[in-house]
């Protein structure tokens, strides 16, 4: 039985986790479809947009415990299936909008940061559970954590491993919106549909550039923004901004 399920609806794509009986949590099995499911979705030319979502009272609560032999060599479990998830979200050249429906967990919480619009249904909630059994965070929270946080925010969340409600999640600005349970699929998609009807090279580079800029000087941020604009200005979708604007109608983005 597959643990993730891809929809497509126009122009976005879901992909959900499907382990509602084990909370979503990520065995090796399931790691690999989810990372086979988004660089599916990456490729596919006919995809404009992801939301990222689980299904049951977990987004995702990560490692599956159970899974023991898979801590034996953490390390190349971590850089051999747990990296790849988080780069193919990253480096996905479309929105990925993480809809957290329940648990956050470890590299769960990791997943839902990695993603580039957050929302979560009101009954959510956020753990950097890692120290909690003797581990470290991995999955990129602590790139995200320490950014957007500051060191000594994010050190108490991994310290702790406390829980984090939606309500205080969004407070911290880890999340954009938080929503009624029954209002949260609706909304994400609505967000997505959005995003895929925006000019797609034009948000591809903005996601690469601004993702770029917190690793580079300010010089090298300059660089990457002027060839940006080059590439973006070149294409077909800029004609057609300028025209619509010059035309005082919606653009008809290719």
């Amino acid at each position: 039985m597959s643990a993730v399920d891809t929809t497509r609806d126009g122009a976005v794509a879901t992909v959900t986790l499907t382990r509602p009986d084990k909370l979503n949590a990520l065995d090796r099995a399931t790691r690999w479809e989810l990372i086979g499911a988004l660089r599916a979705v990456a490729a596919d030319t006919g995809v404009r947009a992801v939301v990222l979502t689980g299904t049951g009272r977990a987004f995702c609560v990560g490692q599956d415990l159970a899974a023991v032999e898979e801590l034996e060599h953490a390390d190349e479990t971590v850089a051999g299936s747990y990296n790849p998830i988080a780069q193919a979200i990253a480096g996905m050249p479309k929105p990925v909008v993480a809809a957290v429906n329940g648990l956050a967990v470890g590299a769960g919480f990791g997943l839902a940061l990695a993603c580039d619009q957050r929302l979560a249904s009101d009954t959510a909630s956020f753990s950097c559970a890692f120290s909690k059994v003797g581990l470290v965070p991995d999955t990129a929270a602590s790139w995200y954590l320490v950014r957007e946080l500051g060191y000594t925010r994010a050190f108490r969340l991994a310290a702790t491993g406390r829980t984090v409600r939606a309500a205080e999640a969004l407070d911290l600005g880890l999340l954009d919106e938080v929503l009624p349970a029954d209002a949260l699929a609706d909304r994400a998609h609505e967000l997505a549909r959005e995003l895929a009807s925006g000019p797609a090279l034009a948000l591809a580079l903005t996601k690469r550039q601004f993702r770029a800029v917190c690793e580079v000087s300010f010089e090298a941020a300059l660089a990457i923004e002027a060839r940006h604009q080059g590439e973006a200005a070149a294409h077909p979708d800029h004609v057609e901004g300028r025209t619509a604007f010059a035309e005082k109608r919606a653009p008809r983005w290719g």
